[in-house]
């Protein structure tokens, strides 16, 4: 088959397409033939050598992929050749065929394009597992997503809105905050000129902050939570390290977690894959949540993908098509 290798760590160059070795399949595992696979951050950060991927993982990029089972593993029951899939992964997603466990399968949202889905499983997963599991959001109570346009953003603030939040976002310019805006966005922060805490803070706070900054928003997050708030680390794009005032979280009660996802063991990975099809899928299906797609390109044009990625041009998803 081909596939999408980092040549070596660097810029978008580094990409290259080429002629690699059929995925072998282990226990518990199908052969997905791969429509479409979609661009996340964490690509970007492997490219560069910041983000290897773990241990048995392929060493391609890709985190989630669409398309069509060919072929299954020993020990598979309940899917069959032919059935068009989506697919959650550790990695490989920028390639023809992408063995993925049986366990981090959906099924291709009824009506929705195989090429559409591909823009679904790792955001779904990713929000689900932090605004249900870790941040336990409830209706009534206000949310704030950094990075309101991108590919999470986008899904958080239609999710949130279905649980019955109010949805606050950052976003840095007003084109993106206009799309947050019809996505069911209530509080937007053009955070080039305005100050999110001081808004925030303005409007009553923020029971739960999802964020993708790390250290560098720490101190700030925290000051526009009310008591009993979340905080959910899931980036680091700030930098790893800040100060915390510990009295300000004993005085509010204030919670801080952070999480990832690409490192977890298959088994936690089903469980939050069973989680999003029993609670997002339904959804999906009625047309509550849509993906956002900015665009498609040819998946060997990867590296023009990372160019608009990195240029944070783009709002919602990018897509790699085969």
């Amino acid at each position: 088959m081909h596939a999408i290798r980092i040549t070596e760590p660097g810029g978008p160059e580094v990409l290259a397409w080429e002629e690699v070795p059929d995925p072998v399949l282990a226990e518990g595992e199908v052969l997905v033939e791969v429509a479409a696979t979609a661009v996340n951050r964490a690509d970007v950060a492997q490219r560069q050598g910041h983000y290897p991927p773990p241990a048995g993982a392929s060493e391609y990029p890709g985190l989630e992929c669409s398309g069509t089972i060919v072929e299954l593993g020993p020990g598979v029951e309940g899917h069959a050749v032919g059935d068009r899939v989506c697919a959650l992964l550790s990695g490989g997603g920028y390639a023809e065929r992408v063995a993925v466990p049986a366990g981090q399968l959906l099924p291709v949202p009824s009506g929705m394009d195989p090429v559409e889905a591909a823009a679904l499983p790792e955001v779904a997963c990713t929000v689900w597992s932090n605004l249900v599991s870790a941040g336990r959001l409830r209706a009534g109570e206000t949310f704030l997503v950094h990075g309101g346009g991108s590919g999470i953003g986008t899904f958080a603030i239609q999710f949130a809105r279905a649980l019955g939040a109010r949805v606050a976002v950052t976003a840095g310019s007003d084109e993106k905050l206009e799309r947050c805006r019809e996505l069911g966005a209530e509080i937007t922060v053009n955070y080039r000129t305005e100050d999110f805490t001081e808004r925030l803070r303005a409007e009553g706070g923020a029971d739960l902050v999802l964020d993708i900054m790390g250290g560098a928003y720490l101190d700030a997050n925290l000051r526009c939570l009310r008591t009993d708030g979340r905080l959910v680390i899931i980036g680091l794009m700030g930098g790893r390290r800040s100060e915390i005032d510990l009295g300000r979280m004993l005085a509010k009660r204030l919670s801080v977690q952070a999480t990832t996802l690409r490192s977890r063991p298959a088994s936690e990975k089903a469980a939050i894959v069973s989680g999003v099809l029993e609670q997002v899928w339904p959804l999906v299906e009625e047309g509550a949540i849509r993906p956002v797609v900015d665009r498609t390109l040819p998946l060997r044009d990867a590296a023009e993908a990372h160019r608009v990625m990195e240029s944070s041009a783009h709002t919602g998803k990018i897509l790699l098509v085969r």
